[in-house]
């Protein structure tokens, strides 16, 4: 065993173990959408005293989250998105009508002076908008039914420093809330009820008003011992108005949790149920279980011992990539389990591409030396490396959009993503290689090819040696073809239109099951004498329902819920998503502008790695397999969400990876015969690459039929989708991409692959062309 495998193996094994010992001793932080709760998305606007900005949004954040401490949800998350968004999570809150009014409440705590009792015949001095000058007057209702005439707030409850409820039985003031301020707004204070004091006893004037939400809760009568200027220090401020116990300490909870800066309102609030959630796992893991099954025999299968290697580091991956998102603490949601199942289907794609690499060492190698196979696996391995790392930064870059542009369970799918591409590439370059390394060590496993499975030529390589295809002799018919599907595509997108989910149009989705059967007609007529005719119903299945409305309240979904109750017995609601307009218009154009920039990234990666013609060709094909994609779910009418977004993106980094290998294997041959036709390198490098584009797709096509028929409805539609793209990707890359590159170097003069030439070394010559080598 050679130094070089020693250290991958003892690298491995430290990898492992700490990965072991994380498994076990740390637990996972499961999403909302896998345990069940509830995600609020609340914007800050803009008031008269106070701007949305960011420092605001950051105080915001302080009081909700001292608010949701005092309501007890275990383990809640509260964080800025943005400059003036806050989101929210409260596992186990299944019903967020009670959370998300205390959460709302903005609390605007302010102290005025009293100008007087307003003149029923004048005009209501109120602003009509928030931009109206802060010296305009306000008139609101007191306490006592009557009105009052108020000056700009002099004080916001920001300046209170402590808010508790007391009880005075002895006197009979029953219960209050007593205050304590700020230094800057104690002296605030007693200026105000300085100049309060100046005015005489029983004078309107002389009282304060203290106003909560626009409503004034009191306006108590500045004491007649307090002279003029004078003012009362902090701490002696009592806020009554006959409360009761619970009135009087859920005040001061507010107060004291601080008032919200600025006023919030939900623009996204998203229910899951935690049977969902248990579904869910359950159904994923069942998926990933019998989907990596199958992956590892097939590659056995393909590969016999070094598959069966390859399986164990698989089974490594497996272990590395869960220690890492438990270790970092990424909160795993339902598609980002569902990115870390692919990511199992993908993560053989390295190693495939080193085998098929080693299967050719291994054959050109065979007459010059008894024992080829421990150099046949090292330079399988050397020359894969490029093609590796390329194909798997493809896939990075779209894994950085869905989390850079992505919101809530988006993100988390591009940061499973992310950490899947990064744990393969160490699963096949350091633990597989070790192990096929120290396997390659032994007489036996050298001596019997068909044990290794290097030595095997491989089903589809000894079916193209036999036909051997002269490909793309009239390339424009591909192009042909792949324009005809495209327009296809684009008809049905123009005829049928694009069902957008409520993430992107605004709206509410609610799910439900019923104890009964409920057929979809029954369903309409019911909500429909509810009054909700509008609403759109689906089902996806006899006791599971599906109902889409614009922009409703609570209230209009417990009369929802009652409609379906009244014909399906018991209804429990399991999802609830509710998404604001202005929201929805900011996730759809993240999204156009989250694929502009995959295609503008991809593009450039790729002409710095490539021809400008090979890029372009690359992007052509990618740019295909999108329109396709989105063209049949338009045909199926199918919805266009962000679970669809975060397939769409995958596809992109997939297609882009299968292309890469083509054209890195095309860049290899070209370069061997500088100033040669590209038709050649280009037919040669897709029937070589052919046996790994094939066994790959296999790997994931596992994984994702696994998905779609067992991962329940959650994920049926993502899996479908990658299961369209993976198949359309494949196509586009040998029979859109290589066409285009060789229509773009025929109009090319001159020309030839990039490279300096190199002078032979003394008695080696120029290397063999292996081009037509299959």
């Amino acid at each position: 065993m050679t130094r070089a495998t020693t250290v991958r193996a003892v690298l491995a094994a430290v990898v492992l173990l700490v990965s072991l010992f994380v498994t076990l001793t740390m637990s996972p932080r499961l999403g909302l959408d896998l345990q069940g709760g509830t995600r609020l998305v609340l914007q800050a606007k803009d008031s008269p005293t106070a701007k949305a900005d960011r420092e605001s949004t950051d105080r915001t954040v302080e009081v909700l989250r001292q608010r949701i401490d005092a309501l007890g949800v275990a383990e809640p998350t509260v964080t800025r998105s943005g400059e003036d968004r806050v989101l929210v999570e409260l596992p186990d809150v299944t019903d967020p009508r009670e959370a998300a009014e205390v959460l709302g409440r903005t609390a605007q705590l302010t102290f005025h002076p009293v100008l007087g009792v307003p003149d029923d015949t004048a005009p209501d001095p109120r602003p009509e908008s928030e931009s109206e000058s802060e010296s305009a007057e306000l008139v609101l209702p007191d306490e006592s039914g009557g009105r009052l005439r108020l000056g700009a707030p002099d004080l916001s409850g920001a300046g209170v420093k402590d808010a508790r409820a007391e009880f005075d039985g002895q006197r009979g003031a029953g219960w209050s809330v007593s205050l304590d301020f700020r230094d800057d707004a104690s002296r605030d204070w007693t200026r105000l009820t300085g100049e309060a004091a100046c005015h005489p006893p029983q004078d309107e004037r002389r009282r304060v008003a203290i106003v909560l939400d626009e409503k004034v809760i009191s306006s108590p009568q500045v004491s007649p011992s307090v002279t003029c200027g004078a003012g009362l220090p902090s701490g002696t401020t009592q806020i009554t108005g006959s409360f009761s116990a619970d009135e009087a300490k859920n005040l001061a909870l507010l107060i004291k949790g601080g008032a919200l800066p600025v006023p919030v309102e939900v623009v996204e609030q998203r229910t899951v149920g935690p049977t969902l959630g248990a579904e869910a796992i359950s159904a994923s893991a069942r998926a990933a279980v019998i989907g990596a099954g199958l992956t590892a025999l097939f590659i056995t299968f393909v590969y016999r011992l070094f598959g069966g290697l390859a399986a164990l580091a698989l089974a490594g991956y497996t272990l590395i990539s869960y220690a890492a998102l438990v270790a970092l603490g990424v909160t795993l949601t339902l598609p980002g389990l569902a990115g870390f199942v692919l990511a199992i289907g993908m993560a053989v794609d390295a190693n495939v591409l080193a085998f098929e690499r080693a299967r050719e060492e291994y054959a050109s190698r065979s007459g010059r030396t008894s024992r080829p196979l421990r150099s046949a696996l090292a330079a399988g391995f050397r020359n894969a490396r490029t093609a590796v790392v390329d194909s798997n930064v493809t896939t990075l870059l779209a894994a950085g959009l869905l989390f850079g542009l992505g919101s809530g369970p988006v993100k988390g799918f591009g940061v499973t993503l992310a950490i899947g591409v990064l744990v393969s590439m160490f699963s096949a370059l350091v633990i597989a290689r070790a192990l096929t390394e120290m396997a390659a060590g032994s007489r036996f496993v050298t001596d019997f090819p068909g044990v290794n499975g290097i030595g095997l030529r491989g089903r589809v390589r000894t079916y193209l040696t036999r036909r051997a295809p002269q490909l793309f002799r009239r390339s424009r018919r591909w192009l042909g073809v792949s324009t005809v599907v495209v327009a296809l595509a684009v008809l049905g997108v123009t005829l049928r239109g694009l069902n957008l989910g409520v993430e992107f149009t605004g709206g509410r989705l609610m799910e439900y099951t019923t104890s009964r059967p409920v057929g979809i007609d029954t369903a309409r007529t019911a909500l429909a004498d509810a009054g909700f005719a509008d609403a759109e119903v689906t089902t996806a299945g006899e006791r599971e329902l599906s109902v889409r409305t614009g922009d409703t309240g609570d209230r209009a979904e417990a009369a929802i819920r009652d409609a379906l109750s009244a014909e399906g017995g018991a209804t429990t609601k399991v999802r609830d998503d509710l998404i604001g307009p202005s929201l929805g218009d900011e996730l759809r154009r993240h999204a156009l502008i989250a694929l502009g920039i995959a295609v503008g990234a991809q593009l450039l990666y790729l002409a710095v790695r490539f021809r400008w013609s090979f890029a372009v060709a690359s992007v052509t094909a990618m740019v295909h397999d999108v329109v396709i994609l989105i063209g049949v779910f338009a045909w199926l009418g199918r919805p266009i969400d962000g679970i669809f977004l975060a397939a769409l993106l995958t596809v992109i980094g997939y297609s882009v990876n299968d292309s890469v290998v083509v054209f890195d294997r095309v860049r290899e041959l070209w370069a061997r015969r500088p100033g040669s036709d590209l038709l050649p390198a280009a037919r040669a490098a897709v029937l070589q690459t052919v046996p790994r584009t094939v066994n790959t797709g296999m790997g994931a096509l596992f994984i994702l039929t696994a998905l779609a028929v067992l991962g329940g409805d959650s994920l049926r539609d993502f899996a479908l989708a990658l299961l369209i793209g993976i198949c359309v990707g494949t196509y586009s890359s040998v029979f859109t991409a290589v066409p285009v590159a060789l229509e773009m170097e025929s109009r090319r003069k001159g020309s030839g692959p990039r490279r300096q030439r190199q002078r032979p070394r003394p008695g080696r010559g120029r290397p063999a062309d292996n081009g037509a080598r299959v």
